[in-house]
């Protein structure tokens, strides 16, 4: 892939920063009606300015492939409104102008391709080179399927100036929306394409399709479509066809928008205090499209970072809340009931309640889950892409099937995903100083790169598993010992000595119950499992690699590595899910 015009990164539209901006992908007939086509371009415009409107904390982008008709219509209302244009040309460029055969087209092209924030060409698909894509035919019309698998895969919302007819024709509008609804575009994808995961509620099945008419014989709609309408097209089997965005898609791109608002929030500490994946001394064999990558794993792994800081405070005073309040209790029922204590116990379980409310309605549980997930999504993305990794399917990509069989909520973390990585997608990288940038960095030895991480954190967690162990050892001697002391002390010790012990025994299970809650809360345990879990993964996948030299068995066994570490993340947020400090809990824990 070569880079035609890079003015600035992907993700960076005008003054939204850090901001994910949605991509829109342009699909559409060449041969438009010239009667439709004010009717067209009034629909596209109010629906680029509704987008604007509702989503201003991301902004838009359009990505269109600048072809005469509807690609090179939306392109110019999106320039009219200060929109920025993505060009993904299907083919190398000296070969794509030959599809404008009248002077005035090509004008109209090059002038639009000038404007576009970037431009890039895919590659040429395997077994064709340039010579058998140079004439219109079945290896040409493979570039334009691979054009429409890539807009499909990489935007959030396909607007589609469409009859509604779907046709045989490879790399044609109407096998165009079909992937995207169906995964499946026959001539292009495996056999296998839309398997199991067809089933699952997905994010990017989204199309806004406009109906249009063709300047041909019977290019008239597919009945009952008429000309010039409009609709929100998607697989929900109650209504395919709403007026309304569904709501599962407004609940995806609310958080996407709110992901894009604490990054711009926070943007100047994200800018000088993040960790990077992309080193400073990178040299310029790695694709350039990691950094629209490693921008967004840096905004989301700070602010993982941040709500977890944030989360972990509010663990530790309610919990510390619930000890008091415990012993409180103990206090009233085994030493003096005084009415203080109850006060103070009613006091402490409203400061609780309210710390509970304020960390429920900031969301900050959620956000630390979802934005750490998000960031080691992206990190799975950003080393792939810098090792020349390739998924097995030609129609799938680093975020594709990533928690795809999970809560449809996280699809917003796909939805970021997808624009992350348009640059590195769009390229055929596969130079081995990637390579080895990505075994060296990500992979690592048992002191760097993830295993070493992981190791690291293992030592770490089972010493805190070990520190409980040891509380409640201790708490079981006290109370052996306590037992002990009322058999073998006369009736009138037991009575002097009763209520001291009885208090001593209530504040070390107490403690316990307090330590093993706030364990529980951390997953200390399961998250020990993983641990070693995953050293041992990336340990195996060390030695795979230290034993062979040829550099695509590498890329296997990353690409191995990297599944393994995706469906890890995923079995990670739904642990920690479960493990949300409810208001209940604090009452539980005191008692």
């Amino acid at each position: 892939m070569d880079s035609i015009e890079r003015q600035s990164t992907t993700l960076v539209a005008g003054q939204t920063g850090l901001a994910v901006p949605l991509i829109v992908g342009v699909t559409g007939h060449r041969d438009l009606v010239a009667a439709e086509v004010p009717g067209i371009r009034t629909r596209v415009r109010t629906f680029l300015k509704e987008l604007l409107a509702d989503y201003p904390e991301r902004g838009i982008t359009v990505m269109s492939a600048l072809a005469e008709g509807a690609d090179q219509l939306v392109a110019e209302e999106a320039l009219a409104l200060g929109i920025p244009v993505i060009a993904p040309l299907p083919m190398p460029l000296d070969l794509y102008l030959e599809d404008f055969a009248a002077p005035q087209a090509q004008e109209k092209f090059q002038k639009l391709h000038a404007q576009a924030r970037e431009v890039f060409e895919l590659p040429i698909t395997e077994g064709n080179d340039e010579s058998s894509i140079k004439d219109y035919g079945d290896d040409r019309n493979l570039q334009y399927a691979q054009l429409g698998v890539f807009l499909c895969a990489h935007c959030h919302i396909l607007l589609a100036l469409w009859d509604g007819k779907v046709t045989d024709q490879l790399g044609g509008t109407g096998q165009v929306v079909r992937f995207h609804h169906d995964d499946v575009m026959p001539g292009y994808t495996p056999s296998t394409a839309g398997g199991g995961l067809l089933l699952s509620d997905d994010e990017s099945d989204l199309v806004f399709h406009i109906v249009c008419s063709r300047n041909r014989k019977n290019g008239a709609p597919e009945p009952p479509l008429k000309a010039l309408d409009w609709w929100w097209y998607t697989l929900d089997n109650d209504s395919e066809r709403t007026k309304s965005l569904p709501e599962r898609h407004q609940r995806v791109f609310n958080y996407s928008s709110e992901f894009s608002k604490d990054a711009v929030k926070h943007q100047d500490l994200i800018r000088d205090e993040s960790w990077s994946l992309l080193p400073k001394s990178a040299t310029e064999d790695l694709p350039p499209g990691l950094h629209d990558i490693d921008q967004v794993f840096c905004a989301a792994d700070w602010l993982a970072i941040f709500y977890q800081k944030r989360l972990m405070r509010t663990l530790r005073i309610k919990h510390l809340i619930a000890l008091m309040m415990g012993l409180l209790y103990i206090l009233y029922s085994d030493l003096r009931p005084s009415p203080f204590f109850l006060y103070a116990f009613l006091g402490l379980f409203l400061a609780a309640t309210g710390l509970h409310w304020l960390a429920d309605r900031r969301g900050w549980h959620r956000k630390y889950l979802d934005y750490r997930t998000l960031a080691e999504g992206l990190r799975v993305q950003f080393y792939w892409a810098a090792s020349g990794v390739r998924r097995g399917k030609v129609s799938k990509f680093a975020h594709d099937n990533f928690l795809q069989t999970q809560d449809p909520d996280l699809g917003w973390i796909r939805n970021v995903m997808r624009a992350a990585g348009i640059e590195c997608d769009a390229a055929n990288y596969n130079k081995h100083a990637g390579l080895a940038f990505a075994l060296r960095e990500w992979l690592g030895d048992e002191n760097t790169g993830q295993l070493g991480y992981y190791r690291r954190k293992g030592e770490e967690r089972l010493r805190r598993h070990r520190n409980t162990q040891v509380l409640s050892n201790i708490v079981f001697w006290i109370g052996f010992v306590s037992i002990a002391l009322f058999i073998v002390l006369s009736p009138a010790d037991n009575d002097r000595f009763h209520d001291p012990l009885v208090v001593l025994m209530g504040i070390m299970l107490l403690l316990v119950g307090i330590r093993q809650s706030y364990s529980f809360s951390m997953g200390d345990a399961e998250l020990l499992k993983q641990y070693r879990f995953m050293r041992r993964i990336f340990a195996n996948a060390r030695r795979r690699v230290m034993k062979v030299d040829s550099d695509s068995e590498k890329r296997r066994v990353l690409r191995v590595l990297g599944n393994a570490a995706l469906d890890e993340n995923a079995q990670w947020i739904l642990m920690h899910r479960e493990r949300a400090l409810d208001q209940g809990e604090v009452f539980r824990m005191s008692g």
